[in-house]
Formats: structure tokens, sequence, C-alpha cells
């Protein structure tokens, strides 16, 4: 059974969530996106006083922009792709080593119409999570339903995700 798709409201909530545990924790957040296209970094900007403790978002589509902003190696790319398990680690890593934040959350996916493939079909994402001197975890998921669907699901799993690293 699928779950609705999150409504503005519902990730509103969730990212009012994730900026109390951000601020409890005293972190800074950053974020490296490719399939939501910074919708991520944008629904935590949204919320009033968000320069306090979101520091920074990339948005990498490329290949090229995924080694040159957040180091990704170029093997795991050609070797693994970009919408992989391996990507979105080196993302999420990438991401904590370039800006001074403490927590920070990747995607990498594929949101459609097109670029699916039989084993990496429309609707596949990879979501990292990790905080400074931690270690990373990463989570496939598979979001069904249209362009704007996949990437609504995408953000509330990484706000949800965020929320979790923050206060485990």
């Amino acid at each position: 059974m699928a779950l609705p798709v999150p409504s503005d409201a519902e990730l509103k909530a969730l990212a009012e969530q994730v900026a109390v545990a951000t601020q409890r924790e005293r972190l800074m957040l950053v974020t490296a996106e490719s399939c939501t296209g910074g919708w991520v970094a944008k629904t935590l900007t949204d919320l009033p006083g968000s320069s306090a403790w979101f520091d920074a978002g990339v948005v990498t589509y490329s290949y090229e922009a995924k080694q040159a902003l957040l180091g990704v190696d170029t093997r795991t790319l050609e070797h693994a792709g970009a919408v992989s398990e391996e990507t979105a680690l080196e993302m999420v890593s990438g991401a904590l080593a370039r800006f001074g934040a403490g927590v920070a959350v990747a995607v990498t996916g594929i949101a459609g119409p097109g670029g699916g493939t039989t084993d990496k079909p429309v609707g596949t994402v990879w979501i990292a999570w990790k905080r400074r001197g931690g270690y990373a975890h990463a989570r496939l998921f598979h979001f069904p339903g249209d362009r704007e669907a996949v990437r609504r699901q995408t953000v509330a799993a990484a706000l949800h995700g965020l929320r979790k690293t923050l206060t485990e």
C-alpha cells in the first residue's frame, strides 16, 4: 500500500521538527541534492530563522558536478552509477567534508518521467544521512507516482531521516 503524497503543510511540519532537533543539537545542516533539485533545502529554508542552523545546499545533477562539488569518485559513478548507495554515501560524506555543518542529507534518484531502466525504474531513490564524526547510512526507496509525487515523497523521506539522525 502506497502512502499518500505529502502536502506542503506536511513537509513544513517535518522541516519544523528537523529545525528544532538541529538547534537542540547545536548543529548546522547541509543538503546535497540531485533528483529533488534543491527542494529539501527550500523546504528547510522556508522557515524563518533558518540561517541559524542551515549552512548550505548543493544541487548536483551531472557526474561532473557530483565530482567537483561533493568529491564523488569517478570510479563510483562509472561502476555504480549516479543513482546508487555508493554515490549517495559519497555525496553525504562530501557535503560534510566541504562545509562546516554537523549533519547532512544527500538524495539521488530517478524522478521521471524518463530515465528509468529495468534495474532502476522511475521512482528509485537513494537517500543518505550522516552526522560529523559518525558513519553515513543510506536507504533505498521506490516511490510511486509522477515526477511531482516522487520528488515530494523524497523530500519527506529525507526530512524523516534527518529527524531520526538528529534524535538517535
